[in-house]
């Protein structure tokens, strides 16, 4: 406790606590319906995304590369859940076409454009996450809160519009609902969330933070509400055990928080387990 203490002290600290906090809750959020439309892979396909973008954006030296990561994720992310019933690629074998070529383009570029003397560091860095998240600045720190505080507020307004999409969107379209529209906010939301949660845990442990809190609030509870909070509350605290362990310890911050994830999953499949 009295490291700990000691290490409160410092911004940076404070500041990982923070932004690990609002990305785990942002991140849980939508891993429930993401779930139940079987679209849980979704996530991994579009870090991969990211990926490639961030690689074409470090390449061509842009000093924010969010400005060209987040258009691009996004646009990807309105293809992939687009309901297109002509669609010869669909589900997930849109996913891994997207998500390997994506990988597989990014690091191509890395390599024959190289702009750093440890290429191989920086795209293990990128995939598994690396210390970025202890060396955050101030204006990271604000942007993070202020999409991740969007990204709620869109959720809790379209809560009802999203539930209806989760469960039979072709029943909601019949009623009048406008799903191509909603959709496109989910595709927005879940992009917004993979481009924040690259500094967190990495592109390739991404859809850990999606699945695991979603399948371990299942395992206790049967309503979508009741799933929803439960999946944010144990993805928070999560996140919280797996950056205190990680800065006492001096682990990986992605993979201790995945790992974190992985316990509090086999923990709520006991306790359903007991339920039942």
């Amino acid at each position: 406790m009295d490291k700990l203490i000691m290490y409160m002290q410092y911004p940076f600290v404070r500041y990982a606590l923070i932004v690990g906090v609002l990305i785990a809750l942002c991140s849980s959020l939508l891993g429930v319906t993401l779930v139940l439309k079987r679209f849980s892979f979704i996530g991994d396909g579009l870090s991969h995304v990211a990926f490639g973008a961030m690689a074409v954006a470090a390449v061509t030296g842009l000093s924010n590369k969010m400005l060209l990561t987040l258009p691009v994720t996004i646009i990807s992310a309105i293809l992939l859940l687009k309901n297109n019933e002509n669609s010869k690629v669909k589900g997930d074998a849109a996913v891994a076409m997207i998500s390997v070529g994506a990988l597989a383009f990014g690091y191509l570029v890395m390599n024959v454009f190289s702009t750093s003397s440890n290429v191989s560091g920086d795209v293990c860095t990128t995939l598994f996450g690396s210390t970025s998240i202890l060396t955050l600045a101030e204006t990271d720190v604000y942007l993070c809160v202020i999409l991740s505080i969007a990204v709620v507020v869109l959720f809790i307004f379209f809560y009802n519009k999203i539930f209806a999409l989760t469960f039979d969107e072709n029943f909601a379209k019949a009623t009048g609902v406008k799903t191509e529209k909603y959709n496109f906010v989910v595709a927005t939301v879940i992009a917004v969330i993979i481009v924040l949660a690259m500094n967190l845990v990495g592109s390739l442990l991404i859809s850990a933070l999606i699945i695991f809190p979603a399948l371990s609030a299942m395992k206790m509870f049967k309503s979508f509400k009741a799933v929803t909070i439960c999946s944010a509350i144990i993805s928070v605290l999560a996140a919280l055990t797996g950056i205190i362990v990680s800065i006492l310890m001096g682990t990986p911050v992605g993979s201790t928080i995945v790992a974190v994830d992985v316990v509090a999953f086999a923990i709520c499949h006991g306790i359903g387990m007991v339920k039942r």
